[in-house]
């Protein structure tokens, strides 16, 4: 187990956080409230899990991101109504000494898509099953989209059960499931809730030009890059594309409410964005 800033009163626990950000949006946010604020972090192994939940406990609060967003949950008091929905815990608060587990990975998605207008309640492809994508599958179905999920071979069984899932949610809606190769017809959006292009590969790109002349607009969840191929395809096209600096900034803004009450305004939240989209590209020159 290994902690960097012991003695911090937040943390972000993972595997291995060797590029995250979450320190820098974090110490923003404090700043911006004129907080002596302390956000640390926390790697472990699986098999360090409970021990590192004993260091969790004595914090105000706390971040968690891959692979433990479902393996805390059995270590929590309670969950909230979205962290429930979604079946992923991403922020912890301590209430009343209970540990309570949130989810605002929706609420920086929702708030990132909703910036540009971004239309989730129509031809919804999403690309990817697992992870965020399960989060943006649902939060999608529970607006009506018409959804088309598309996976790898590799994910068949992951695929077929989110569409259980949501079908069992949201009887009325109607999902489709298809192989990322097989992937035809037009879409209002094209959401990429997988890691095809994500930093050190940042060459890939998840679906063909084909794919992405049958769509209107964009929301790709990775952030670094700050462009994905996919990102500059679209925008080439004169077409609105989003990465997901934005959505990580707003789910840290959402902690940071659960956490102290705090609400920040939409200038103090662009000038963070700004700035992590800043250090994302100077890591490239």
């Amino acid at each position: 187990m290994k902690i960097t800033n012991n003695g911090s009163k937040y943390m972000l626990l993972g595997k291995s956080l060797p590029h995250t950000l979450s320190p820098l949006i974090h110490r923003r946010l404090f700043e911006a409230k004129g907080k002596d604020g302390s956000y640390g972090l926390l790697e472990c192994d699986e098999n360090e899990l409970s021990e590192a939940y004993e260091t969790l406990k004595t914090l105000g609060g706390y971040n968690i991101t891959i692979p433990y967003k479902c393996d805390i949950i059995p270590l929590l008091d309670e969950l909230d109504e979205n962290a429930t929905f979604y079946g992923a815990v991403n922020c912890v608060s301590s209430r009343d000494g209970k540990a309570i587990g949130h989810n605002t990975d929706c609420d920086g998605f929702l708030l990132s898509a909703m910036s540009k207008d971004m239309p989730l309640d129509k031809k919804v492809l999403l690309i990817g099953c697992g992870g965020v994508g399960r989060m943006i599958a649902l939060e999608c179905a529970r607006r009506g989209a018409d959804l088309t999920i598309a996976y790898i071979e590799q994910a068949t069984d992951m695929a077929r059960a989110l569409c259980d899932d949501i079908c069992k949610a949201f009887p009325n809606e109607s999902v489709t499931l298809t192989l990322t190769s097989e992937i035809s017809g037009s879409f209002d959006i094209l959401i990429n809730g997988s890691p095809v292009g994500m930093f050190p590969k940042v060459d890939a790109c998840p679906v063909s030009d084909e794919v992405i002349e049958n769509c209107g607009c964009c929301f790709d969840v990775i952030y670094n890059p700050v462009e994905t191929v996919l990102v500059k395809k679209f925008k080439a096209q004169g077409k609105t594309a989003l990465g997901g600096a934005a959505m990580l900034v707003y789910q840290a803004v959402k902690a940071h409410e659960i956490w102290d009450g705090d609400l920040y305004t939409q200038d103090e939240i662009d000038a963070i964005i700004k700035e992590v989209e800043d250090s994302i590209m100077s890591d490239y020159k």
